[in-house]
């Protein structure tokens, strides 16, 4: 009797339909599927985090500066400081952060985007001049800081302007900082180097609330003065996005 009421209820167990291990392995394998693919487009869409390139990195998987020439660089803005500080200075700060972030990752990617492509235009006289080293954004080569200097009409002689730059010169060439001396002018013209802004932050200026830009030329090739070739810049092969940009507070 109790070994039919053992078999009475047994056999009232509800049993799992035949496809139930089929169907449960399929929806992981789905599951599995969204994740890794999702994780994959941030991974390689975002390779200005810094542990996102780091992972690329160890993946031999990093993104490639593509070496454009003039002739080929991405469409995009060419502003004079007047016209950079009326853009940028009335950004406020959190969109400021997600704007610096776009724009590290549109050059990284080369400008696959190039609505935010801004290029520097303009006379700025340098105040300082360092070599880079691997703690920075980008090396080898150099990097300038310069303000604007402004003409405040046709009659008078140019004065400085709230908005510094900190044009990053990729470059090989030994020694080619020392062709730049604190006090010279620095000529930027989108053609032919076509610095591009990759940062934006506020400073203070003689007391005065600026704004400096970190700028690197993505159109590669010599770097002239007049007809005399200075030297050459090439893009970078490694980047490290966790330097600290600006490169000067």
């Amino acid at each position: 009797m109790a070994t039919l009421g053992r078999s009475l209820v047994e056999e009232g167990k509800p049993h799992r339909p035949a496809y139930y291990w089929w169907l449960l392995a399929n929806l992981l394998a789905v599951c599995f599927a969204i994740i890794s693919w999702a994780v994959c487009l941030h991974l390689f869409g975002n390779p200005e985090i810094p542990r996102n390139y780091a992972i690329l990195k160890a993946l031999d998987r990093l993104p490639e500066l593509k070496r454009y020439t003039v002739l080929d660089v991405p469409n995009g803005t060419a502003l004079d400081p007047n016209e950079l500080y009326g853009k940028y200075f009335g950004v406020t700060e959190e969109k400021r952060k997600k704007l610096n972030s776009l724009l590290v990752r549109n050059y990284m990617r080369n400008f696959e985007s190039n609505v935010l492509l801004t290029y520097v235009e303009g006379d700025f006289q340098i105040s300082h001049v360092r070599e880079l080293t691997t703690e920075d954004f980008l090396h080898p080569g150099f990097v300038v800081r310069a303000q604007a200097m402004v003409k405040p009409d046709d009659f008078t002689q140019a004065v400085g302007f709230p908005v510094v730059i900190e044009y990053i010169f990729p470059t090989d060439k030994v020694g080619a900082s020392e062709l730049f001396d604190v006090g010279d002018i620095l000529e930027v013209n989108k053609n032919p180097n076509c610095a591009a802004v990759i940062h934006v932050s506020k400073i203070i200026i003689e007391e005065e609330p600026g704004l400096q830009m970190t700028v690197v030329p993505i159109a590669y090739g010599p770097y002239r003065s007049g007809d005399k070739e200075l030297f050459v810049i090439e893009p970078p092969q490694r980047l490290n996005p966790a330097a600290q940009l600006p490169m000067w507070e």
